[in-house]
């Protein structure tokens, strides 16, 4: 995330839902993707089945539905570095840390919940 000057605004994005099975998903990554243009600190943050989000190796061809999941991969060039998944979340759903994208940190609920609070605004999808 590029440097905050002390006047700016914090956002926090998270992902609740699983892709495909409706349009939240990709409105959440449209909409980091549109802050990170405008220079906002962003963070991106993924809980309950919102994890399925991050997980590699899905086929959305299979299902006939585009992959929007490879957008994903353009968050780097907009700034958009702190991506948290919640390590319980993953747990719960018998799933590894194979993630299709990079830098990502997994946190126990306590740091999810800490890093989630450091931010002025909260989105939740």
């Amino acid at each position: 995330m590029s440097e905050n000057r002390p006047h700016d605004k914090t956002i926090a994005i998270i992902n609740t839902q699983a892709p495909f099975s409706n349009a939240a998903g990709k409105e959440a990554l449209d909409a980091a993707l549109i802050f990170g243009s405008y220079e906002q600190a962003t963070s991106l943050f993924f809980l309950g089945d919102g994890v399925f989000q991050v997980i590699g190796d899905q086929n959305a061809s299979a299902i006939d539905i585009k992959d929007y999941l490879k957008t994903f991969l353009a968050l780097e060039f907009y700034d958009i570095e702190n991506i948290y998944v919640c390590q319980q979340s993953l747990t719960e759903r018998n799933l590894s840390a194979h993630f299709h994208i990079n830098n990502i940190q997994v946190l126990s609920n306590q740091e999810f919940s800490q890093r989630l609070h450091q931010h002025n605004v909260i989105y939740r999808f």
